[in-house]
């Protein structure tokens, strides 16, 4: 366990200020559903209706970080300009690589091996695409980017737009959640996960794959 989180989970008893961590998946990119890691896809137009209607009347926060992926990116860049608030761009928060399967749909993977997602999703450490990128590493570059955006904004209200893998890992590093059950973690595109840091109480999941933020 990283001297952040350790901190977090054990606060002193003032307690330090809370932060509020919002976790936005990116909506549908062009192509539709695949296994896209690191394929720079833009959203489609249905993926930018689904963005924008998910933020409609919300401006809690107070900057913005996002994957540098277009289809997290180029919609981060529009709300944080119609907000007026910061925007940085992290490379840690970019989705995990596929490597083979970078691109393919499931139809195509089951068509190479029938059972080849079947065994993945029960366990993605001993039956990883080849080339694709490890899930422990995966886990912990998201975990530090996580870790320094809390103790860089302390207090704030954040809003990382980012991907179904990004919000899986962040979940995974706040609760300890075994590496092979990361995948059984489900998100829908343009939905929330909201997570909070600080204070007296234990950094805390406060809500999963909501499609509106509560007012």
């Amino acid at each position: 366990m990283s001297q952040t989180l350790s901190k977090a989970l054990h606060p002193s008893s003032n307690g330090p200020p809370t932060t509020l961590v919002d976790l936005l998946r990116h909506g549908e990119p062009v192509g539709g559903q695949k296994y896209r890691g690191g394929t720079d896809d833009p959203l489609s137009d249905e993926g930018w209706r689904q963005m924008r209607a998910a933020v409609e009347g919300a401006q809690p926060w107070r900057r913005i970080l996002s994957s540098p992926l277009h289809r997290c990116r180029d919609f981060g860049e529009e709300l944080a300009s119609q907000l007026d608030i910061p925007i940085g761009v992290d490379p840690r928060i970019r989705e995990i690589g596929f490597g083979q399967w970078e691109g393919k749909t499931a139809a195509e993977v089951t068509a190479e091996d029938a059972d080849a997602l079947r065994r993945f999703y029960r366990d993605p450490l001993a039956y990883q695409p080849a080339g694709a990128e490890p899930p422990r590493t995966f886990l912990k570059r998201v975990g530090k980017a996580l870790e320094e955006a809390i103790a860089q904004y302390p207090g704030e209200h954040l809003l990382i737009v980012g991907h179904s893998g990004v919000i899986r890992a962040a979940i995974a590093h706040l609760l300890e959640i075994p590496l092979h059950k990361l995948f059984q973690i489900n998100t829908e595109y343009a939905h929330f996960t909201r997570l909070r840091f600080g204070g007296q109480r234990p950094p805390s999941v406060i809500f999963h794959n909501r499609q509106r933020i509560p007012e």
